[in-house]
Parts: structure tokens; sequence; C-alpha cells
């Protein structure tokens, strides 16, 4: 037996794709505008996980430049078929519906696949029949008119897997388990015990977010709703309840009669989510031919015990991070917007430090500024790194930034302020910014560390000058930075980052290493 701790993926980890592939298993998760998009983990007892990459790693398979944070990728499946990994994705900044594939699921994975206008709609999903027919589900607008907002339905046409393009007829079958349901989306297809059952969720990702089941025993035809839908939610459990939103399942089986579903939920905090909506594993049993979720407790567990042998992973991931840059490539955990841009970081300039370089580019526009974070995981940890800077003009500045996105964040630097080397806390809300504190500094003094430490909704933030540590702003409130506040689809990244704010400059900023560390 082997201990699963919930959530299995901690942070910004939405809508969860489950696959397996012999004894292994993969999960594949939204990313939104972030690059590189859709991580990829993997494990061999459900329990223990390490990212082994990211499946769009280039710019010519993520294109979503001037985008706000929570468009880009959309509900992302993975599936294995016959010695070759398939991610099917949607891109809602541009191209809609995408395909790309892999031979290895580190990678690398081929230039995306776009389905065109004839795969209208959000969240695709494939599904390989018995006679090897692949098959494109996924969710659009009623085709009568939307009378409502979320009036969508459930889709299915057969894809050409040698030309990547629907053949053939398209045909709903299904729209949602509640009347005048909003929101039947993240549908997957499967075949057991000859029915095809047909997984989605519904309600929206907010407080009635739920899982819904259908089956059929032919696939082009009306399916049959499961009697007890919505089959899992957390809906009834209240806002109060310490994980909130559950919903958007994909399936798996151990190849020996077990069933598993991961889902994405939310942990709030002071009924606020910083960190977006995460990753969950629950058991499921079948009874009638239904799934059940959870038997017999009908929530998320904390900890759950599943029939397989631990193995545990070298590179699992945790609640803390600590990040260093001594590697040719950028470590697979960090994140920037919009892409990798060579353009705003060099790993060569300096051995083992990452540096930043100072482009006009700011964190507060829908732009590929010169940012590197990682998800925040956890409520109560402290986030530091080790830098270099030295402001040149009044305009430049370097440091970290708690992000949301470009709106809402919270930015930590060092700049010069009339003339003076000064350390600066901002927070940008709703797009209006204020400065929470000013910390100037003598002409000689250097910063060498700026510290961040986060207790539920509240933050300080310090910088280390020599020996001395300075307390620079406390008591920051993080409820601006959530999503309850802040809207969207993602949860908070915390990173480094360096600006020239729209002026031209040659300065850069070098940082040492980068840790978040949970308390």
């Amino acid at each position: 037996m082997v201990t699963v701790k919930n959530p299995i993926l901690c942070g910004f980890y939405p809508d969860p794709s489950i696959c397996r592939a012999g004894e292994d298993y993969y999960i594949v998760n939204s990313s939104f505008v972030y690059g590189p998009g859709v991580p990829v983990f993997h494990s061999r007892d459900l329990a223990h996980w390490e990212q082994i990459g990211n499946i769009l790693d280039r710019k010519e398979q993520l294109p979503v430049k001037g985008s706000e944070i929570s468009e880009g990728i959309y509900a992302p499946t993975i599936r294995y078929y016959n010695g070759t990994f398939y991610m099917i994705t949607t891109n809602v900044s541009y191209g809609g519906n995408f395909i790309v594939t892999a031979k290895n699921p580190a990678g690398p994975w081929s230039d995306p696949y776009y389905l065109g206008e004839e795969a209208p709609g959000i969240d695709p999903s494939l599904f390989f029949d018995d006679d090897g027919k692949c098959y494109y589900c996924g969710t659009r607008p009623n085709p009568e008119g939307v009378r409502y907002n979320g009036d969508w339905e459930i889709w299915v046409q057969e894809l050409d897997l040698n030309t990547m393009k629907l053949v053939g007829e398209s045909m709903a079958i299904w729209k949602g388990a509640v009347k005048d349901v909003i929101w039947p989306e993240g549908p997957h297809l499967y075949k057991i015990d000859g029915y095809y059952y047909l997984m989605h969720a519904e309600g929206g990702t907010g407080p009635e977010h739920s899982i819904s089941i259908a089956r059929s025993k032919k696939l082009f035809q009306w399916f049959e709703g499961c009697p007890r839908n919505p089959v899992f939610t957390h809906r009834n459990l209240g806002m109060d309840y310490p994980v909130v939103y559950a919903g958007h399942g994909d399936l798996v089986d151990d190849g020996h009669g077990n069933w598993y579903v991961v889902m994405l939920a939310s942990r709030p905090c002071e009924r606020h989510s910083s960190m977006g909506r995460e990753t969950f594993l629950a058991k499921v049993t079948w009874e009638n031919g239904w799934p059940v979720i959870a038997e017999g407790v009908g929530h998320l567990e904390e900890e759950l015990e599943i029939p397989m042998e631990e193995c545990r992973l070298t590179e699992e991931v945790g609640a803390s991070d600590y990040i260093q840059f001594w590697d040719a490539k950028l470590d697979k955990r960090l994140v920037s917007i919009e892409s990798l841009n060579g353009e705003t970081y060099s790993l060569t300039e300096r051995a083992g430090m990452l540096r930043l370089y100072n482009r006009k580019e700011r964190i507060a526009d829908k732009n590929n500024c010169a940012y590197f974070g990682i998800r925040q995981k956890s409520y109560q940890f402290y986030a530091e790194t080790g830098v270099e800077f030295e402001p040149v003009q009044e305009k430049e500045t370097a440091g970290m930034v708690l992000y949301q996105n470009h709106a809402n964040h919270l930015r930590m630097e060092i700049m010069r302020r009339d003339g003076r080397k000064c350390f600066a806390v901002t927070s940008c809300i709703q797009g209006e910014e204020k400065i929470i504190s000013v910390t100037p500094m003598d002409g000689n003094e250097k910063i060498t560390r700026i510290r961040i430490l986060c207790d539920r909704q509240k933050a300080c933030v310090w910088i280390q000058t020599g020996e001395e540590w300075i307390l620079c702003a406390k008591d920051i409130s993080l409820l601006p930075y959530t999503t309850e506040e802040a809207g969207g689809f993602v949860g908070c990244t915390i990173g480094m980052y360096a600006s020239a704010n729209g002026v031209e400059s040659q300065n850069h900023a070098d940082f040492g290493w980068f840790l978040q560390k949970a308390l």
C-alpha cells in the first residue's frame, strides 16, 4: 500500500488530465498564458510525482502574444495509444483547438496540428475505440443559439490520425445532468464493459462546480445520465469547507481492476484562494455500472491508501522549491509570461546566475516581460532570492513579484527614486498602483537578498544588506491577489523580475538562486 496525500500537485495546476502507459502515469494541466505551457508530470504509484517537462516549450507552439494571463491554453487532455502520446487542447488566444504528439512524454513534442473552424468550442479530448478509430470530443455553444451564459453542449466526431483532420458528421451526445445546466465542459470518453462513458464538469469552475457522468451502448447517440448525477461535488459543503470548487475529473485504471479519478479543487484561506485550482486524487468504485467517487466518504480526503507499491522519484513535486542556475537550461519549474524569450535573460553571461535584462516591457502590461516565477504552493511560506543590481536610471528596477495578473500583483523592487537608490514595495490592485513603502539606501549600500514572508493572507517584506536584515513593509493584505478578488482562472506565481519601465536600457540584474519554502 502507498499513502496518497492531497493535493497530489500543490499550487496552480488546474484541469488535470491523466493517462497510463504500462506502469507509468502522466498528468497534464492548463497553463493559460504562462510559458512554457502545459506541464507534464510522471508517477509510478499515483502518490509521488515529478515534473518531467513542459509540452509547449517553443514559440511556434504557444502563440499568445498580448493576451491576458487567463487566456491562452485551456484544459489539455493527454492520451497514450499504440506507442504515441497525444495532447489536445485549446488556445483561446490564437488558432483554437490543436493536437501535438510525442513518442516520449518528456518531449520533444510536435508542432501543433490545428483543427480549424471544423472544431468549434473548447476543452477537447481524444478517445481511441477498440477498432483503432480515434474520436474527438469537445464542448461547443448551442448551435441553435445560446439562450444564456453557459448554454453549451458536448459533441463527438471522428478524427483521421493520418491527416489530423475531423471527418464525417459531428453529433451532440449530451447537454449536462441538470436542467438549464451551465458550462458542460472538460468532457472525457472511455469504453468500459461494453459501455461508452462520458465524464464531464458542469456548473462553472466556482462554488457550483461538479462532476457528472453519462453512458451509451453506441457512441453516436444521445447518452443516458447517471441517476445520481452529479456523481461528485463539494457544492453542498459550503465556502468554509477546507476544499472547494471540486470538479473537472478524468478517470484512470491501474490495469488490475482498481480505478481512480484526478480532479481540480481549491484550498481557500479566509474564503479566498491565492493558489488557484490544484490537482487532487480520489478512489473510484463501480456499482450497477456507474462510478462511485470516494465511496463511503463523499468528499476529497487529505490522505488515502491505495494498493500500489511505493515508488519515490528523484525530483518529486513538493511544497518547497529551491532553484539554482548552474545548468545550461532553465529549471522546468520556472514559468514566464507568454514565452521563454532569449532576449529577456541569459544563463551564460555569468556562471551560476540568472541574468535578467532591463527591457522596456513592464509586468503591469500584457506582454513578454523579464519575469520568471514558480507557483505559490502554501499560505504559510517565505520566498527569497539573492540579487545583484545597481540601478542607473530612474526607471530601472529589479527584484521580486507576487503575481496574480498584470492588473493585480505585488512588486518588491530595487530602484532609483529622486536620484537616490532605494527599495520600494508597490501594490497594483485593479490596475491602480500604490507605493506601500520606500526604504532609502546609502550610496555604497548593496541589497543582496529580498524576502517575502506570507502568513495566511498577510505578508511582510525584508531585504538584506551585508549582515543586516531590514523590515521594509508589514501587514500587507494579500486578498487583492486572489482569484475571488482579481478574477481569472490562475493562481499566484512568485518570482524574479527586471524592467526599464518603457525606456531604453543596457542594464541588467543577476539572480543567484530562488527559494520558496513552506513553513
